[in-house]
């Protein structure tokens, strides 16, 4: 199975469709409630339901998921049934697959209750209309530029390697930066904001700052950062701790704040590789949203 582990968790959903030929008159036998062994559409749509909750039990490599809701609508022609399934799931990977699962098993079941009156019966397609949730629901086309500065007195010593601070890079690299500055410089909160401060004023839309958040002598940095907000953004300090506290229990340490300078937007980061690779799957493409809402756009 592929590792979703580091995902965080959102709303999902998808819909599916199955589409069954059959006989018009099957059709018309079906409208008027002949068929033999019952109503086919009722049979096939908790077949549906059950179906959508199964379907890891039936691909190998889905995930099992809470299924929050499953809505099955049929829709006859004249030469045809057509099945649409709607999932939705609160979680870290698509449901896709549980949508178009429950499609294909409410096909087969209207297929086994009319297989009796109509051999000419056939299971056309089974296709996925819509899926949504995740990252694709947050495409961001507009160009955007990032700094990233590192706060350690080892690294400005030269004493230790960055690894933090590429990993930060190389991420806002991958999501689309146009550019990104880099930084180092020691624990020292007028460094810090002399830093902040330079490429607020230059119109950095994202500034990621790691290091110092811990509660040493020497973790000053949400000290340094708070004098200089103008908005303060507590959501997304939350939603990182709340991330990394479902993985590794001492993030609760973290004193990480976030906020806006001007028109950036500027989050501190613990120090770690591991903190850093994590709060890659917390803030993007998320956080990309409030630099929409800083130069005026709409929530969309």
């Amino acid at each position: 199975m592929r590792d979703v582990s580091f995902k965080a968790t959102t709303r999902r959903s998808a819909t599916a469709r199955a589409v069954l030929t059959a006989d018009p008159a099957t059709i018309t036998t079906i409208k008027e409630g002949r068929v033999p062994k019952g109503d086919p559409l009722a049979v096939a749509k908790v077949a549906a339901v059950m179906a959508a909750k199964k379907t890891v039990d039936w691909i190998p490599y889905c995930h099992p998921i809470p299924i929050e809701y499953v809505d099955v609508k049929f829709e006859l022609g004249s030469d045809r049934v057509t099945v649409d399934v709607e999932v939705v799931s609160v979680a870290k990977t698509g449901v896709e697959m549980e949508a178009m699962t429950a499609a294909a098993a409410a096909a087969l079941n209207l297929y086994d209750m009319l297989k009796m009156i109509d051999e000419s019966m056939e299971i056309e397609s089974i296709t996925l209309l819509e899926k949504r949730g995740g990252k694709s629901d947050f495409q961001y086309a507009e160009p955007w530029r990032a700094a990233v500065l590192v706060v350690s007195d080892r690294v400005s010593a030269g004493t230790a390697e960055d690894l933090s601070g590429r990993i930060l890079v190389a991420a806002a690299e991958e999501r689309g930066a146009s550019s990104v500055e880099y930084a180092v410089v020691s624990d020292e909160p007028d460094q810090i904001r002399s830093a902040v401060t330079k490429w607020g004023n230059e119109g950095i839309d994202l500034i990621l700052v790691t290091g110092g958040t811990g509660v040493s002598p020497r973790d000053r940095t949400p000290e340094a950062l708070e004098n200089l907000f103008d908005l303060r953004l507590p959501g997304i300090a939350e939603a990182l701790r709340r991330y990394g506290q479902e993985r590794i229990p001492t993030s609760m340490v973290s004193r990480s704040v976030a906020g806006v300078v001007g028109q950036s937007i500027v989050v501190s980061l613990p120090g770690s590789p591991s903190a850093c690779k994590d709060a890659v799957s917390v803030l993007f493409p998320g956080v990309l949203h409030a630099r929409t809402m800083l130069v005026g756009g709409s929530h969309g």
